[in-house]
């Protein structure tokens, strides 16, 4: 193991000394040195990932070399001793800590925390946590000060941690928390990292196994638990809490990858006072084919009023989220009325009742019964529409006695008959529904010459009566 001193000297080189200034050297050229030899302190982002450091080093020198530090990226080391870190220099600058997969103790986040007076983001994932428990004053007996996930817990034990953390808003300067790929399961330590940082912004915790929002850790298929969007509630108060209860800043929340897999922790989502951007996708919830993409957009914009960006979109416009909240309340109308959420009926009072939507078939037909007329002979026949001219014309010889080459169509509408003469078919490559050909339309068959002195092919009915292309129907 070595020394963060030890890695920023290996990444960086040691500190530069002065040249012994022999007149041997050679020619000596002017340049600019600025006040502090660039060898001397390190960038104010610095990345040390997977360097095996465990302890701080020589004080006076980490101190020179890290005092321009605001982001420092710790991640994969050992640090088992970073208290060490914090007595040895105070990091007055840093903004920025990542500590993932450092397995560092929550008592050493304490100490962490004490020591950086400024810091603005923490990354504390892939550290295998499964409780938050950042006070030291916390009562022995409370099982959250346990690493572990006991079921049985005690309510008395709870209301005392909750009463702590609540009254001990140490880290207001915190705004962004990323805690992803660690197994906690209970919101009830989720909500912890709201009362340590009353001012927390921004909250990552994908990949976390959390079943649902309620407090109370229950998953219930079906219920509709009305959280209020408010601040009324009292944030000390502990005989009553709600999932949202230490996020009264929160903006932006993701929770891609985890264990959701109710509409009603949705709906929670929605009581949060300042939340604005929501990441939820790759949870249980969608797991089933029931809904499209687009439907599941919609149905998540409805039930979250006043979110303004989902799953990294746009932003929502005011047409979209009016169009998904008319789509949300068409979606439960048929439903019984035991399925049909509480903000069915906030928006019922908004876009009042709806009728259903009107479905409607806009693809062209497939086949219509048209007339077709060569010379005095006329006959009424199936017609495939998705065929083309050239088809249509190949599939008619037998029928009008002379070859493709030599054909010409014409299409009659029936209802513009008097008002526009036959249309003549001239693009051989063109789809019969183009036409716009309905029932009861007329097809007239053409020659370009007269047909006395050429051959006249077979008239056998094989040629126009094979399977879909032509269903012959004679009146």
């Amino acid at each position: 193991m070595s020394s963060l001193l030890e890695a920023l000297e290996q990444k960086y080189g040691e500190s530069s000394t002065d040249s012994d200034g022999s007149e041997d050297e050679g020619i000596s050229v002017s340049i600019f040195v600025p006040c502090k030899s660039p060898r001397a302190i390190v960038p104010a982002l610095l990345v040390l990932n997977d360097c095996d450091i465990a302890t701080a080093g020589e004080k006076e020198a980490l101190v020179a070399k890290c005092a321009a530090v605001e982001e420092l990226d710790l991640a994969k080391n050992k640090l088992q001793e970073w208290p060490e870190l914090n007595k040895e220099i105070k990091w007055q600058q840093l903004k920025s800590l990542v500590l993932n997969s450092t397995y560092v103790s929550w008592d050493s986040v304490q100490e962490i925390l004490d020591h950086l007076p400024n810091l603005e983001e923490l990354h504390l994932s892939l550290n295998d946590y499964n409780n938050v428990r950042l006070h030291p004053e916390e009562s022995k007996n409370c099982d959250s000060a346990k690493n572990d996930n006991t079921d049985e817990k005690n309510d008395v034990d709870k209301l005392c941690l909750c009463s702590s953390y609540k009254l001990k808003h140490k880290h207001s300067n915190l705004k962004v928390f990323y805690f992803n790929g660690n197994p906690i399961e209970d919101w009830k330590e989720v909500v912890k990292l709201g009362y340590a940082f009353p001012n927390l912004e921004t909250l990552v915790l994908a990949e976390c196994p959390i079943k649902t929002l309620d407090v109370n850790g229950e998953v219930v298929e079906g219920a509709n638990m009305n959280f209020e969007r408010s601040d009324s509630e009292c944030e000390s108060c502990t005989d009553k809490e709600s999932p949202h209860d230490g996020f009264r800043n929160l903006k932006v929340i993701n929770m891609n990858s985890t264990n959701i897999s109710a509409w009603d922790d949705v709906e929670r989502l929605a009581k949060f006072p300042n939340l604005e951007c929501v990441r939820i996708q790759a949870c249980p919830i969608w797991e089933s084919n029931e809904y499209t993409e687009h439907e599941r957009r919609q149905l998540l914009i409805a039930r979250l009023p006043n979110i303004k960006t989902l799953n990294g979109g746009g932003l929502i416009s005011a047409e979209e989220r009016e169009d998904a909240e008319r789509a949300f309340i068409r979606y439960y109308m048929d439903k019984p009325e035991s399925d049909q959420p509480e903000r069915y009926f906030e928006l019922i009072k908004i876009h009042g009742k709806l009728d259903p939507l009107v479905n409607v078939d806009l693809r062209p037909e497939k086949k219509v019964k048209v007339t077709f007329t060569c010379g005095e002979n006329s006959e009424v026949r199936s017609l495939d529409l998705f065929r083309t001219v050239w088809n249509l014309k190949v599939k008619l010889e037998g029928f009008a006695g002379f070859s493709a080459n030599k054909m010409r169509l014409f299409y009659v509408d029936k209802d513009l008959t008097d008002i526009q003469g036959p249309e003549l078919m001239k693009f051989p490559n063109k789809r019969l529904y183009s036409y716009n050909i309905r029932n009861g339309d007329e097809i007239i068959i053409d020659c370009k010459t007269k047909p006395s002195e050429s051959k006249q092919p077979d008239t056998s009915d094989e040629d126009y009566t094979d399977g879909d292309e032509f269903e012959q129907d004679f009146k």
